[in-house]
This record gives structure tokens, sequence and C-alpha cells, in this order.
């Protein structure tokens, strides 16, 4: 069940630390409404489960609320796209009838193994903006540790994308993260070969801790029109990183909820990530690899945690009101054409 509790602690974290951070227009690229009652996708090795300790849906009308309790005084508008493990007609369809209903930017949620035609005709009798397509959605008989981009962003989605200048969110694969050199040369395809493609890096690129950077920013930071969103990335080291290399007009802010509404705050160890929490307040984490309990009991959400993250970054580097507004919206605004 989806149920966020705002504590006075999180109250005062808002007033004093972000509501005069953040501008009074927010754009959230990266969010996950889904109903609990959808049909199970089903989760492949080697995906994280700690996500889904967190809730087990967020309906647009639960967005909504969230949204007034966690930024109150602030307009948001959510590019909403389908979850990882549910069905994924049912998900379509779903953000489709709710998005026509509120006007909501939405994003189509993709299997590799989707005809192009198909794939075309939804999207725009949808009025989605572009795709979203998962790591955990990969032809079967590949290893988990093995899969590349185009194993489930195939070339001929990328084509139908780019020749339409449609949105792309990816999460990229693989324990190396933003580093890996597989990922960094099937990036740096993108970018050559599909030049019209609006290509959101996710996570920046899933670099969780300095360790998970290496050289990518020497190679990325020699593009053109690469986005990235820091959803759930709280490591000051790679929003660093990723506004020194590309700058403030190609870097956005997503949340990554509904697991954004997870109470944690997260430390690295040796380059791994881990996200600590109240004690008991997750269940049994026995076998969670990327979780820790504590018994301190001021700690805030994830989506307060990551904002002070991009609040401490922006005041290292002095960057502008505009800067802040063109990460928390403007950019967003301008690559998708939201009004």
């Amino acid at each position: 069940m989806f149920n966020l509790k705002v504590t006075d602690y999180d109250k005062q974290v808002y007033e004093k630390e972000l509501k005069s951070f953040l501008p009074d227009e927010i754009v959230d690229v990266h969010i996950h409404p889904y109903k609990s009652e959808f049909e199970p996708f089903g989760i492949r090795e080697g995906v994280s489960k700690w996500p889904a300790r967190v809730a087990d849906e967020m309906t647009f009308e639960q967005m909504s609320e969230c949204f007034e309790k966690l930024f109150p005084e602030k307009k948001v508008i959510p590019v909403a796209c389908g979850d990882a493990f549910k069905n994924i007609d049912q998900s379509n369809d779903y953000l489709r009838d709710e998005a026509q209903k509120h006007g909501f930017p939405i994003l189509y949620r993709t299997s590799f193994d989707m005809d192009v035609d198909e794939l075309e005709k939804n999207v725009k009798a949808g009025g989605f903006l572009g795709l979203k397509p998962y790591l955990s959605n990969y032809p079967a008989y590949l290893p988990s540790k093995e899969i590349r981009i185009f194993d489930f962003l195939p070339h001929e989605h990328l084509e139908i994308a780019d020749k339409n200048g449609w949105a792309v969110l990816l999460h990229i694969p693989r324990d190396g993260r933003l580093k890996d050199a597989v990922n960094l040369g099937q990036l740096m395809e993108i970018e050559e070969k599909y030049p019209n493609v609006k290509l959101i890096v996710a996570h920046v690129g899933r670099a969780y801790s300095k360790q998970d950077i290496g050289d990518a920013f020497d190679i990325l930071g020699k593009t053109k029109n690469m986005y990235f969103d820091f959803a759930a990335n709280l490591s000051d080291d790679a929003i660093r990183a990723c506004i020194e290399a590309v700058g403030t007009k190609r870097l956005m802010f997503g949340a990554d909820l509904p697991i954004a509404i997870m109470r944690m705050y997260r430390i690295t160890e040796n380059g791994v990530y881990y996200n600590v929490v109240p004690r008991g307040l997750y269940g049994d984490l026995t076998g969670e690899a990327h979780m820790r309990e504590t018994d301190e009991s001021d700690i805030t959400l994830m989506i307060y945690e990551q904002i002070r993250a991009m609040k401490r970054v922006a005041e290292e580097l002095n960057l502008s009101k505009e800067d802040i507004y063109d990460i928390f919206a403007g950019n967003a605004k301008r690559l998708l054409g939201i009004k």
C-alpha cells in the first residue's frame, strides 16, 4: 500500500532547507504511477528487490496527494511512465486514460520484442511523448550480468524514436554502471546514430558512488544531445561530475516515486551504496544487499535527501537561480515541449 507519512522532522527539512531553494514550478521527469491490482510482469535475476518494500502502488490520485504533501505551495508536473514489474499493457492503458483526464505528459512502457509498427501506432494514438524501456526486460537466454542496452532497447525502437523525435528514458544495465565500457560505447552510439532521440540517462547512469563514475564523463562530456536525470541519486560526486561535464542545461530532476518516499539516508563503502532505514520499518531485510538499519530518529525521505544533495552541489558550484530553475523545471519543459 502507498502510505506517505510526513513527520514534523520532514516538515522542518522542507521549510528550513528546501522550500526557498526550490523554484515555484517543478517538473518530475521520472515517476511511476500504477495500481497494485495490475498483473505482475515478473522480476528478473540481478534486479534490486528493495524498491518493492516501499509501496505496492501509487495511483494518480495518490501521486497528486504526494506532491501536495511534499511540496506545499509548489506546482509539480509529473512525466509518468509504467512500473518495471507490472503488466505492460495495463500500465500503458492506465497512463493513457489518466493523462487524457489530467493532461500529464507520459512515456510508453516498452518490451524489447514489440513490433515497431504497433509501437509507433500505440505511442501516437495514446499521446505518449516517447519510450520507457527497462533493463529487467530482455531475451531470456541472456545472463543478467551480460545484458546490454540494445538487448532491451533495440535499434528498431531507436530508429522509430529518432524518426519521430521521441524522448527515451533509459535505465542502463551492468554491474559497472556508468563507467562500464559497453554502456559508454552504446550510449555514444545512440548519440551519434540517433540525433533526434531525446535521450535521458536515468539516475545519472546509476552512478550512486564516486567509484561508479570512473572516466565516464570524459567521454560523455563530448555529447551534445544527451540528457541526464538524478532520480534516486543522492551522490554529490555524481551530480557534480555531471554538471561539470555537460552543464546545467542537460540535467533534470526526477524523483522515481513511489520509492522516493522511503525513509532513509544513503552511505557508500568501498564503492557500494547502502540505504540506511529505521529499524523494522521495511520488514526483514535479510538478503537485501543494499539495505541497513539504524535506531536513529531524525531520518527524512529519499526525495528530500536527493534534493539536499543537489543543494549542496549547487552551493559548491555557485549555481544561479536560473540554473536551479532549469534543473528542476526549465530543461524538461524545453526538451519535452511541456507548457
